[in-house]
């Protein structure tokens, strides 16, 4: 079995630094190659995969386990790529021409030659590799070709470059605009930082919840926009009288409070009951709004499913009557009779007896409706 023990320079180090031309074959081509490069740069870690690469080769004829051995080297060029792995493809088979290997061993210095071990695999099987490592600074050239090949990763791939590149520029670039402003008006800096602060934060912390989430908030936006503006619509006023509602409601706590037990809260827990019943009409003013908005889009769009979004509206009151109820008789400190109570569940059952009534006799309409249009 003839076995070839290949040095590789992908970069071409020996023909830029010594002026050795690949490919080299023979111990003593090698050996004088090598000390060329050592005497050019002595640092150079090349120099010592070859003598790495020669040593190997002194091994194995003195076992005799093999019938030929022969060692080389091949050089690529020091634009690393294409055009260094076409070099080092062309040496090798100029190599296996004057010495025909039923196997070869491959020699490295790092991660980044042993690139072009597909290439090699082609032409000869690999029986076994070594690869060199200087001692004084063991993995260097390894965690170099690592940090390169990431950061050619984050310039090239558009969702990495966002979190690596974008994100950071983008707070730089808020935190840049803050201090120039700060510098022009002295007095407003701490208002500034504070709103560049909390920009910064909303940003992050947004991206990072939606890409957790798989969320496209924009894209969603979008598309119901496109699909139902009169929808969208209702949806943000809706939002926008409950956000209204739950800041007076805050606002007010005391004065509610007052009026509902006589006094300021003792607990937390008693607070949260009167803020939620206070809350309670904003809550379902903005839920009503929201699907108002929803059956004029339907109507007008003459969807089937209308109905359903009418039944939904009409079942507020019991829903708003439901959350009344549990937030008073929650809270020992009100006052509760059981008149009260015995009306609020007569007008819950009362309002759900008539939205499903009327959304039966809805849903029959809609059919006979849909089957005349279509």
């Amino acid at each position: 079995m003839k076995i070839l023990v290949l040095a590789i320079d992908r970069d071409d180090d020996f023909g830029v630094k010594a002026g050795v031309k690949g490919p080299v074959i023979g111990r003593d081509s090698c050996l004088d190659a090598a000390v060329k490069l050592s005497l050019a740069d002595p640092e150079d870690s090349d120099a010592n995969t070859l003598f790495a690469a020669i040593k190997l080769y002194d091994e194995l004829k003195k076992k005799g386990e093999f019938d030929e051995v022969e060692v080389a080297l091949i050089t690529g060029h020091p634009n690393v790529g294409v055009e260094s792995d076409l070099r080092l493809s062309k040496q090798l088979d100029e190599v296996l021409k004057k010495f025909p290997a039923d196997g070869v061993i491959p020699v490295t210095d790092g991660a980044e030659d042993e690139q072009i071990f597909p290439i090699i695999t082609s032409k000869v099987p690999i029986i076994s590799t070594r690869r060199v490592v200087v001692k004084q600074s063991p993995g260097i050239e390894t965690t170099w070709y690592i940090i390169v090949r990431y950061l050619k990763e984050m310039m090239s791939d558009p969702e990495v470059s966002k979190v690596v590149l974008g994100i950071p520029g983008l707070i730089v670039l808020l935190y840049g605009i803050a201090k120039i402003i700060s510098i022009k008006y002295p007095p407003s800096a701490q208002i500034v930082s504070s709103t560049v602060t909390g920009v910064v934060m909303l940003i992050v912390g947004g991206y990072f919840f939606s890409k957790g989430f798989r969320l496209k908030p924009i894209t969603s936006l979008v598309r119901i926009v496109s699909r139902g503006l009169i929808t969208f619509i209702g949806v943000v006023t809706g939002f926008i009288v409950m956000l209204g509602g739950a800041i007076n409601v805050y606002l007010t706590l005391e004065s509610i409070a007052e009026n509902m037990i006589g006094g300021i809260p003792t607990s937390e827990l008693i607070a949260f009951l009167i803020y939620l019943n206070a809350f309670n009409k904003y809550f379902i003013l903005g839920l009503g709004i929201m699907i108002s908005g929803k059956i004029i889009q339907e109507y007008l769009r003459r969807d089937p499913h209308i109905w359903y979004y009418i039944a939904s509206f009409l079942m507020l009151p019991a829903f708003w009557k439901v959350i009344d109820l549990m937030t008073i008789y929650s809270n020992p400190l009100i006052k509760k009779s059981p008149e009260t109570l015995i009306a609020g569940v007569l007008l819950v059952l009362i309002d759900l007896t008539l939205s499903i009534i009327i959304s039966i006799k809805l849903r029959e309409e809609v059919k006979k409706w849909s089957s005349a249009s279509s």
